[in-house]
C-alpha cells in the first residue's frame, strides 16, 4: 500500500472535552492525502469511544490504545514512530487548525528543499474557542548558518508553536524527538534547526487552546511528574531541567551533520549558555540534595 504524503499524529489522554474539534479540523483538510494516527494513553473518560467512532467512519484514522499511561513524551514519540508519511505533524487533542493548514505548509516544503519545518501564524483561543490574541511572535528561522538558526531558536516562542508545524519525517527521525523531561519540545526545535530552515505561512491557520485543564495551567513538580513519568514516584530528570537541556543540546550538535566550524561555534555557544545559567544549575543541585536528604 502506498503511504500517504502526510501523517498527522494526535497523542491524547482524557481529552474528551475538545477531542472532536481537533479530529474534525484534521478530517476537514483541503489536502486529502494524509493519515491520522491517534495514540490513546490509557484514557479513563470517553476518549476511547470517540476515537473508535472516528476510526470506523474514516479509513484514514488509525487508533491505538496503550494498556497503561506511558507518559506524554512517550506518547508523542509513539504517534511519530507509527507514521508513514514523508511529512509529519503533531496536533494536540485540545487544539485545531484551519482546513488549508496541511496544504499550505506542504506546498512550502515541496517547493523549498532547504526548509525542514513549516508552520503558520497562531491564534491563542479560550476554552470555548474565542480569540484571546493573535500570537505575534514569528516562527520562521531563515538564517543560512545552522549555528545562527540554533541561537535564534533559543530566543523565541516559549509556547513552542513551531513544534505543531509540518516537518520532514526524515529530519525528525535523525533527532532525539522528545524526552521525558521538562522543555524537551524546545530542545527538539533547537535540534531540528540544525538541519535546515523554518518557514512560516503568513496566515493564522493554527489555533492553540488555553484552558484551566491544560498541562501548562498551574504547573507543579507533581503535575510534571504525572505528565512525563507517571510510573515513577520520584523523577530526578525533572529536577535537573537546565542540566538536561545543556546535555541534550550537546548531543544534538554531535549528531548533526555539520561542518567543523559550525560545530565549534555551537559548542562555544553551549558553554556560554552554561555560564549564563550557572545560578539555575547550582539551584538544581541544591534542590536535588535536599530531596535526597528528605527521602
Amino acid at each position: 500500500m502506498t503511504p500517504p504524503s502526510v501523517s498527522v499524529g494526535l497523542p491524547v489522554y482524557n481529552g474528551e472535552r475538545y477531542l472532536r474539534a481537533a479530529l474534525d479540523s484534521v478530517l476537514c483538510q483541503t489536502l486529502a492525502d494524509f493519515e491520522l494516527i491517534i495514540c490513546d494513553n490509557a484514557s479513563t473518560d470517553a476518549t476511547e469511544a470517540i476515537c473508535r467512532e472516528y476510526a470506523q467512519r474514516d479509513s484514514r484514522v488509525h487508533y491505538h490504545r496503550s494498556p497503561r499511561n506511558i507518559g506524554a513524551a512517550n506518547n508523542f514519540r509513539r504517534v511519530f514512530e507509527l507514521s508513514r508519511g514523508a511529512y509529519f505533524k503533531w496536533i494536540a487533542s485540545d487544539d485545531y487548525c484551519a482546513p488549508e493548514f496541511l496544504e499550505r505548509c506542504k506546498q512550502v516544503l515541496d517547493e523549498r528543499p532547504d526548509v525542514v519545518l513549516c508552520t503558520s501564524k497562531v491564534n491563542m483561543v479560550d476554552a470555548a474557542g474565542g480569540l484571546i490574541e493573535h500570537y505575534a511572535e514569528r516562527q520562521d528561522l531563515p538564517q543560512e548558518r545552522a549555528s545562527e538558526r540554533f541561537m535564534a531558536s533559543r530566543n523565541q516562542d516559549s509556547w513552542c508553536n513551531a513544534g505543531y508545524g509540518l516537518m520532514r519525517s526524515e529530519t525528525l527521525r535523525r533527532t532525539a524527538v522528545l524526552g521525558n523531561y521538562v522543555g524537551s519540545d524546545g530542545v527538539l526545535l533547537g535540534e531540528i534547526s540544525l538541519y535546515g530552515r523554518f518557514a512560516e505561512v503568513p496566515d493564522y491557520l493554527l489555533s492553540r487552546r488555553s484552558h484551566c485543564d491544560a498541562y501548562s495551567h498551574g504547573v507543579t513538580l507533581e503535575k510534571m511528574r504525572a505528565f512525563y513519568t507517571p510510573s515513577k514516584k520520584r523523577a530526578m530528570a525533572l529536577v535537573f531541567r537546565h542540566w538536561r537541556h545543556l546535555f541534550e543540546y550537546w548531543r544534538a550538535v554531535v549528531r548533526a551533520p555539520l561542518p567543523a566550524v559550525e560545530r565549534l561555534r555551537l559548542f562555544a555557544y553551549i558553554l556560554r549558555m552554561t555560564w549564563w545559567c550557572k545560578g539555575k544549575l547550582m539551584a538544581e543541585v541544591v534542590l536535588a540534595l535536599r530531596n535526597a536528604a528528605s527521602a
